[in-house]
């Protein structure tokens, strides 16, 4: 294989349509689905000038991301492997985890890494790993080049510390279909790297009335969708594994169109899609979903095969603050808790949802007693219109707002906790007949306040998704496209953060022939941009060809 480049994170799925993954084996026309990856060698002042081939060949560069690795603590550290497998199928690879005795139980930072290799045929496949029943990492495959890739995968998840300081059985499961057409057996790996915290550092245990520190418990919901938090909890946070996936419409949501609009993907509302959490049957909080597209979207996995989309590799939980409705939670009893995702037809799957759930306690008191007192719904809106022509379009426009208020009389006193959520959502989708050209130019927003005793932390999340696939005359279908995950978040004390993480691309190849007679032709970009009162990150790289051309540090 071309030069490997260690890559840090990983996502999942099969596709359809622009959206949908294209099989790696049969013309493009006969489309299926694939994933990404994400980056962790540092970025090179001057890479050498490299000549990008004509066409795709048989190899090419490993895929990577501009994203930056995790950082780690200059501490002792201790190495555990959690899972080893070959992924032939669906049989799900079983062990038992063990914390590192040499490392104690007190950690500044848990690093996942996972190592994988795959080479002939194959789609993008979705995996998960569970320790202990808790998921603490959800990715994809990226799809393989005949000669064979590498890429690695890095996670931040110091959070599931909980977890971690006990042995566990563990699960992991990336569901695969290997046979005389489709040959890639997915070898992966996956450690834990244990950094042991200095002498100095304040163990999680004692850390619970910290909003920022690792929680006290990790708890996950029962069968049947309940939860029992421990009765002095005052802080919860429920973070989903939200991902729509699995074939059929929800691996593309963001291009369904309502009936009688003459689309391959229709749905009765249309693509808006709003993922919602209930304590109890009650409204507890909402978010918007990322548009994430997998490494074989947009019937092109030619944009993809080097540098994936933002997240493909690294499928990040959306996050839910619980904690004004801690008062009804902490009264011993198990509470219903459930997710669902607006937009989905009725009985209709595509859409996997796993919970967990994160609780801090107050150390200085055994029952921490509350109330629910602002609980305010704004009415959702929502539309998307049809207009028929030569060109087909849907235009949508939906959004909605949530705000819920608590307060906790806990060891330091009263703490109210104000959680105020909007969401919206603008797209324009145009197609022709046949959908020889299909595009959506979309923006998604969800904005967050949390103001917790008059301390206020606020986040202003952006995606966008900017592409256009057409198929000409010439049974050429190309791909351009422009996808972003952006973010700004600031607090009342001073502190803030902005993320601009922008990936561009445009590749095309032939349809309808051999896979080695496509002439496939690619240039992909991303650049990601982290800046705030913690520093800089400025790191972009470029592929051509499956070659990479470019890689740089503006910080």
């Amino acid at each position: 294989m071309l030069a490997a480049f260690a890559a840090a994170a990983l996502p999942l799925t099969a596709t359809a349509h622009p959206a949908q993954a294209a099989d790696p084996a049969q013309p493009a026309d006969s489309a299926q689905a694939s994933v990404p990856t994400r980056a962790t060698a540092p970025a090179t002042d001057a890479p050498p000038v490299i000549d990008a081939p004509p066409v795709f060949g048989s190899d090419w560069h490993d895929p990577l991301t501009a994203a930056p690795p995790v950082p780690k603590p200059g501490t002792k550290s201790c190495e555990v492997t959690v899972a080893q497998a070959q992924f032939r199928d669906f049989t799900p690879y079983r062990g038992t985890y063990t914390p590192p005795a040499a490392c104690g139980t007190d950690w500044s930072k848990v690093v996942l890494r996972l190592d994988g290799k795959v080479k002939g045929r194959q789609y993008d496949r979705l995996g998960s790993l569970h320790v202990g029943g808790v998921e603490i990492y959800r990715t994809s495959t990226p799809q393989p080049s005949p000669d064979g890739i590498e890429w690695s995968v890095e996670k931040d998840v110091t959070r599931y510390t909980d977890t971690l300081r006990r042995a566990q059985d563990v699960e992991m499961l990336i569901g695969n279909v290997v046979d005389e057409t489709y040959t890639g057996v997915l070898d992966v790996k996956v450690t834990l790297t244990f950094h042991k915290a200095p002498a100095s550092h304040k163990s999680p245990e004692t850390q619970g009335t910290s909003r920022t520190s690792v929680p006290d418990k990790v708890l996950t919901l029962t069968p049947d969708h309940t939860l029992t938090t421990p009765r002095n909890s005052e802080r919860i946070l429920a973070e989903v594994y939200a991902t729509g996936s699995g074939g059929g419409c929800e691996e593309y949501w963001y291009l369904s169109v309502p009936a009688p609009a003459p689309y391959s993907c229709q749905t009765p509302d249309g693509p808006y899609r709003e993922v919602r959490i209930t304590v109890d049957g009650r409204l507890a909080g909402i978010a918007t979903p990322f548009p994430t597209v997998w490494t074989g979207g947009w019937s092109n996995p030619f944009l993809w095969y080097v540098v994936p989309g933002p997240r493909a590799f690294d499928i990040k939980p959306i996050e839910y603050d619980l904690t004004p409705f801690a008062g009804l939670l902490n009264d011993g009893r198990p509470h219903r808790v459930e997710v669902s995702v607006v937009g989905v037809p009725e009985g209709q799957t595509g859409w996997s949802a796993p919970v967990n759930v994160l609780v801090w306690q107050d150390a200085g008191k055994q029952r921490v007693g509350g109330k629910l007192t602002v609980h305010k719904e704004g009415a959702p809106t929502g539309s998307s219109t049809y207009t028929p022509g030569t060109e087909h379009r849907v235009d949508t426009r939906a959004g909605h707002s949530l705000t819920v208020a608590g307060y906790l009389d806990t060891s330091h006193g009263r703490v109210t906790t104000t959680v105020a959520r909007t969401l919206a959502h603008t797209s324009a989708h145009r197609w022709t007949d046949g959908e020889s050209t299909d595009a959506l130019d979309g923006v998604w927003r969800d904005d967050e306040t949390v103001v917790v005793n008059g301390h206020a932390t606020r986040a202003h999340r952006t995606y966008t998704m900017d592409g256009e696939t057409t198929i000409g005359a010439d049974a050429r279908l190309r791909t351009v496209m422009t996808l972003a995950d952006r973010a700004a978040v600031s607090d009342s004390r001073g502190r803030w953060s902005r993320l601009d993480d922008t990936y561009t691309g445009d590749a095309a190849y032939t349809t309808g022939v051999p896979r080695d007679q496509r002439q496939g032709v690619a240039t992909t970009t991303e650049r990601y941009r982290l800046t705030g009162s913690g520093g800089c990150y400025d790191r972009t790289v470029t592929a051509v060809q499956g070659v990479l051309t470019g890689d740089s540090s503006a910080c």
